[in-house]
Order: structure tokens, then sequence, then C-alpha cells
């Protein structure tokens, strides 16, 4: 289920670029990718309301938080004033940034030497998987701030997940997850208000990355990754996001025609091998 998330996971980037040069904003493409995927989860979610405690129900607002609308659009804007392959670089270390967080929450959950040696093997291969042959880092420090806040929100959010659960549905913390990350949202429109013109959801193009977006990469993806988290650990489960430059680079060589260097190659296969490493029995 892991592996199938972010295989799911890394075609996103390309749609989401899509929708954008269609007229859609990144906040805008949140709202209704998170909106689609309620609606959707909302038929096979008990319908539960709320948790059973209000501390419950403050953690499930904090997981909306942060697995939604604070890792969106902080992601999204250094996007915006920051160079991508600054963003892909730095989102990559989402997998030992998370077991950091998780060993200075919990001291007994220390990293072991395989995922240590693993990620590090993983992380060189998706810095050449990022710059696919072409190394130009431009120091952004707004930008680069804001994706290691995402990074931190995406840490924070499985290690939230994990301890909700164990005491709830998966799909009912998912489904709180999607309603929360859309209402935290809406304060951003504020500073940018939707602009899309109505005749725009009539493009084919757009209704079916918007049904992508939502049904498969939100909805299904989120719940794989939370009965995955519930499964294998945050910690295990985050190691296989080093897999989704690799098929963001491919799915963008097809769907795009940005070209493959050898170097990116390389990195693909650093990239396996570490990930083979850290989970490794």
């Amino acid at each position: 289920m892991a592996i199938a998330t972010v295989v799911i996971w890394g075609t996103t980037f390309v749609s989401t670029k899509v929708l954008i040069n269609n007229g859609l904003t990144p906040i805008e493409i949140l709202i209704y990718r998170f909106t689609i995927a309620y609606a959707c989860i909302w038929f096979i979610s008990p319908k539960k309301l709320w948790a059973d405690t209000p501390k419950d129900e403050l953690l499930l607002v904090i997981a909306g938080l942060t697995g939604g609308s604070l890792y969106f659009l902080a992601e999204n804007t250094a996007l915006e004033i920051s160079m991508a392959s600054n963003v892909g670089l730095i989102i990559s270390t989402t997998p030992i940034i998370t077991a950091l967080v998780q060993y200075l929450m919990d001291r007994k959950k220390r990293p072991g030497k395989k995922l240590i040696v693993g990620s590090l093997i993983a992380l060189l291969g998706v810095t050449l998987v990022v710059f696919n042959g072409s190394f130009v880092l431009q120091l952004s420090p707004l930008g680069d701030i804001l994706t290691l806040v995402a990074v931190l929100m995406w840490a924070f959010y499985c290690i939230v997940f994990q301890k909700l659960g164990n005491r709830y549905p998966t799909v009912f913390i998912t489904r709180k997850v999607f309603f929360y990350g859309v209402i935290t949202i809406l304060p951003a429109l504020f500073f940018r208000p939707i602009t899309i013109k109505t005749e725009t959801f009539f493009h084919p193009i757009v209704i079916l990355n918007l049904l992508f977006l939502g049904i498969i990469a939100s909805m299904l993806c989120y719940i794989m990754w939370n009965l995955a988290v519930k499964r294998i650990g945050t910690v295990h489960t985050a190691n296989y996001l080093y897999i989704t430059p690799l098929v963001t680079l491919f799915t963008a060589a097809i769907v795009i025609n940005e070209p493959i260097t050898w170097i990116a190659i390389v990195g693909c296969i650093l990239i396996l091998t570490g990930v083979y490493i850290t989970e490794k029995k």
C-alpha cells in the first residue's frame, strides 16, 4: 500500500501542473481535491461525526492542519518563490526528518544503522534525480524554510495519526483530515480569492485531473497511507517517499516530454538500493 501510494503521488506533480496551466491556483486545487475526496469517502466512512473525546477531536484538527492545509500551503507557496529542484530536494528529506522527530518525541524509537545508511544512499539518489543532469541550486531562504515547514508538517501528521490509529477506523480519521483540511485552508482565500472562470470546469482535462486528484490521489491514497502507517509504523512507511521523485521523473518524461539523463538513471538505482537497505529485515 505504501509503494502504491507513493507511485500515485509521484504523478500528482504533473497533474497539478496541468491544472495550474489551465488557470487554477494551488489553493483552489487543494480545496477542490479535498472536497471531492470528502464527498466520496462519506459513503464508505462510518457516519460517526465526532471523536470520543475533545482531546481526540483536537488531534484530528491538528491532523487536518499538518497533513492537509499547512502542508500543501507551505509546499505550493515554496514552489512559487523557489526553484522546483530546491523544493524537491528538501521534500525528499521527509523520511529522515520523520525518523528524527519521532526519536525526539520517543527516545525508545532510535533509528537503526541500516535506516541511516539506506536513507543517505536514497537521498543521494534523489539529489541526482531532482537535478536530472542540470546542477543548478539557487538559495531562496523563504522558499527553503517553507519547504522545511512542509516536511515537518508531514512528519507530525504521521505521528499524530499513529496516536489515533489504534482507537478509530482509518476511514473515519481520513474523512476528518479532509474536512479540517478544507476548513483550515479557507482563510487563505482572503489573500488569494478564487478567480477561476466557470467554463474552465467544462474542459475534460480539468475535470479528469480534479477527479484523479480528489478520488485517487487523495481519498484512496490517504486511506492506503494511513493503513500502512498503522501496519508498519511511521518511519518505515515514510521511507517509501524516496520513490516519489523517481515516479515523477518518468511521468514527466511520458506526459510532458521532459528529458531523462544518465545521471537521473544512476539516481534511480541509488534510490531503489537505499529503500531496499532500509526496509530489509
